[in-house]
């Protein structure tokens, strides 16, 4: 058999090296690349006018979630430089609501491993396993379960792009480096029957590990990580509820870590709250605000609302009696036995009812936020009801995919004649009423993760806490223009993400500088040096 020799011809199967048809006539030389590629030259943004070619001929999102995918594979800085020419196109094919459907099709979908599997069985391995990573200077992991994905419930292995997205998106929004960054999936098992009978399904065919046996792994897998990667970030996300909260509870003051759907949740709600309220010439204290649903979402948006009610000058008791919660079995209220204690610091005197209708007319929200992932849990009447008792009701179906949403945003503003101010969690388009329109807000948490990551990048603090949260939000609300307010406009418009990232992360930067936790020093102009050091995707020696 002929010996076949591959030097440095791997450059072109290397994402982070090759430069496809834009390597120079010197490099082909001297890189013994001349004849293996076509002759023509082209600059990166000609190459990015190629893909969008290509994208343009794709049937679906998820069509071009796969090809931008295998992109990615091939070329990791046209990739991003691609996402980065118009995140606001390119984040829902890469991110949520495209993911989701590349979720609940991954085993049939993939094609080769990207980030770490790590499974409850390595237990006792982790630090040998994690140190098989390639890359030592790992910034921020991404770790998911799969245990609650987007409304799909628990997935399993199929979660596995989830991690991969989100720190894709560190980098497409915040040009935080994405070569310190790694995705992990945390195989705890699966409860979904379906998936572990599927002959293509990637995960382990096992029901899930119990809470004792899941924070003995997750107690060897944070050690392992500030072993082996120290000073690195952990991001939880999309885990099961109970598994959530307990987990950053564990966590939150022995390691640098957050959760997103708990903290970025709750952050980039409030945002859009700060600049609800500055529409309606109001305070975060002066509200009731009603919750649909009582998961780990709901928790952390109630939390960080009643962290930044103290910080106006309530105290927590009075704050926490200004929210309720409302769940599957009705409204949270004291008679109930079946709350967690998360939970049971938001239940107050009240009738049972198992009807949000009623609830509402028992609690008298001004502010409304849909967490349930019940489509069209926010019926005619609901939203009416809201409306007859306040001129301006504060409307936030946040639930997705789009078809769990509680409402659409035309429902909103048709039930309200255009009063209510709304924020969906995914984009909904612009909405006509009675000639007049209206630009519902995308409460998406990529506003504030990947500037949060950016400033823990920066930064390298010891720790992160709720409170940064809150500076993210503000840093966010301060951004839109009192022309967008005017036009109901609750976030900062996205064809200018990265710019809008940086400045949020200037503010959280500020904020973990001011509380001491930062381990490098502080810079005269902050936001300067975060500039300085993001990602740019270009080739190298262009």
């Amino acid at each position: 058999m002929t010996e076949r020799i591959r030097p440095v011809t791997d450059i072109l199967n290397d994402p982070l090296r090759n430069k496809g048809t834009a390597f120079t006539e010197d490099e082909r030389r001297k890189l013994h690349l001349e004849g293996l590629l076509p002759s023509g030259i082209d600059t990166l943004d000609k190459q990015i006018d190629r893909v969008l070619g290509h994208l343009e001929s794709k049937p679906s999102d998820l069509e071009r979630y796969i090809y931008l995918m295998g992109l990615c594979d091939r070329n990791e800085t046209l990739f991003y430089a691609t996402l980065m020419s118009d995140p606001a196109r390119f984040v829902p094919i890469v991110y949520d609501p495209t993911i989701a459907d590349a979720c609940l099709s991954y085993g049939h979908l993939y094609r080769r491993p990207r980030g770490m599997y790590l499974t409850r069985h390595m237990k006792g391995r982790f630090r040998k396993v994690l140190s098989n990573w390639p890359i030592k200077d790992v910034r921020a992991i991404c770790v998911s379960s799969g245990g609650r994905i987007l409304g799909l419930g628990d997935i399993g292995a199929n979660g596995a792009p989830i991690p991969i997205g989100k720190l894709q998106l560190y980098t497409a929004c915040a040009a935080v480096p994405p070569d310190g960054l790694l995705p992990i999936h945390m195989d705890i098992g699966t409860s979904n029957a379906a998936l572990r009978a599927d002959a293509l399904y990637t995960g382990l065919r096992e029901e899930p590990a119990s809470s004792d046996e899941i924070d003995a792994v997750m107690d060897e897998f944070v050690a392992a990580v500030q072993s082996v990667f120290p000073g690195c970030c952990i991001h939880f996300e999309d885990w099961k509820g109970d598994d959530a909260i307990r987990l950053l509870a564990r966590y939150q003051d022995k390691a640098l870590c957050f959760n997103d759907d708990i903290q970025g949740t709750a952050s980039v709600a409030l945002a859009g709250l700060i600049t609800a309220l500055q529409i309606v010439g109001s305070t975060l204290g002066e509200q009731r605000i009603l919750f649909a649903g009582a998961g780990s979402a709901a928790i952390g948006i109630a939390d960080l609302l009643v962290e930044t009610m103290v910080q106006e000058g309530l105290s927590r008791q009075a704050a926490r009696e200004r929210i309720a919660l409302f769940d599957i079995n009705g409204l949270v209220e004291k008679r109930r036995r079946d709350l967690n204690p998360s939970q049971a610091r938001y239940a107050h005197d009240g009738a049972p009812t198992r009807e949000l209708a009623d609830a509402v007319r028992q609690t008298k929200p001004s502010i409304l936020i849909g967490v349930s992932t019940v489509h069209g849990l926010f019926t005619e009447q609901v939203v009416k009801t809201m409306a007859k008792m306040h001129e301006r009701p504060i409307i936030f179906p946040l639930s997705n995919p789009t078809d769990k949403a509680e409402c659409t945003p035309q429902q909103a503003y048709a039930w309200t004649q255009g009063k209510a101010l709304v924020a969906c969690g995914v984009q909904f388009p612009d909405v006509e009423v009675d000639g007049k329109t209206f630009h519902p807000g995308q409460a998406n948490n990529f506003y504030i993760f990947p500037a949060v990551a950016l400033a823990i990048y920066a930064t390298r603090p010891k720790r992160i806490d709720d409170t940064a949260f809150i500076a993210a939000a503000r840093g966010t609300a301060d951004q839109v223009s009192a022309a967008d307010r005017d036009k109901g406009m609750l976030y900062p418009q996205q064809k200018n993400i990265l710019a809008t990232e940086i400045t949020t992360a200037t503010r959280v930067a500020e904020y973990i500088f001011d509380q001491g936790q930062a381990t490098v020093e502080r810079p005269e102009d902050i936001r300067a040096w975060i500039e300085a050091m993001t990602y740019k995707p270009v080739y190298a020696g262009a």
